[in-house]
């Protein structure tokens, strides 16, 4: 079964966990990204954690080895169970990320592509490949790969084998899940359920379609 991960770009803490609330007998976990983090602060971790769900930190952390193991663990110490990094930095910048979960009994995934039209300025000619190949020797739990190109995703699992892929871009984006899920261990889903008017039932409705 592919896992359902919830993208809670929502920017009104209230709301964030009204929705995820709502929507929690759906979900396999909960992703938090900047638009809610800047706005709740770290903290919305020990309100989510309630639900029981794993939340990983959506920080795209790309930065020096220092600064990328002081977030890693600032996102570890205030109850997240993952955090994503970007690869694009080398080897030292995710082994930091990298050293950091796995010292928390966390997850790290790295982004070997996005989902995006614009990714494919610099996310091409061989680099997600690369990415990929890096995360693995690293040790990464997992990469990220788009929903919205699937061929992009069966190439990538060629390299990552049996770790784990989460693919956004499912719904607004155009990714299918229909098509998707059996590639990955993982659906990214955000607008298409918080922006529903009724969220809980556009989680359920992803349900028979990750089997």
């Amino acid at each position: 079964m592919t896992d359902l991960v919830l993208a809670l770009d929502v920017t009104d803490p209230e709301r964030a966990v009204a929705v995820a609330t709502a929507c929690a007998p759906h979900l396999d976990a909960i992703k938090v990204g900047y638009p809610l983090a800047l706005r709740s602060g770290l903290s919305i971790a020990r309100e989510l954690g309630r639900l029981g769900l794993p939340l990983a930190a959506d920080f795209k952390v790309a930065d020096i080895p220092d600064t990328n193991r002081l977030i890693a663990e600032a996102v570890f110490s205030a109850g997240f169970h993952a955090v994503i990094c970007h690869g694009f930095c080398g080897e030292d910048s995710v082994l930091a990320c990298v050293e950091t979960a796995h010292d928390h009994g966390g997850m790290c995934l790295v982004v070997a592509e996005m989902s995006h039209p614009g990714a494919l300025t610099f996310f091409s000619a061989g680099v997600p490949e690369r990415i990929a190949r890096m995360a693995v020797s690293l040790g990464a739990d997992g990469i990220i790969a788009p929903a919205t190109r699937p061929e992009r995703v069966r190439a990538l699992r060629t390299i990552v084998g049996g770790r784990a892929i989460w693919s956004p871009g499912v719904g607004v984006q155009g990714g299918d899940p229909k098509v998707i899920a059996s590639l990955v261990d993982g659906i990214i889903v955000g607008r298409q359920i918080y922006q529903a008017a009724d969220p809980a039932a556009a989680a359920a409705a992803l349900g028979p379609l990750r089997r």
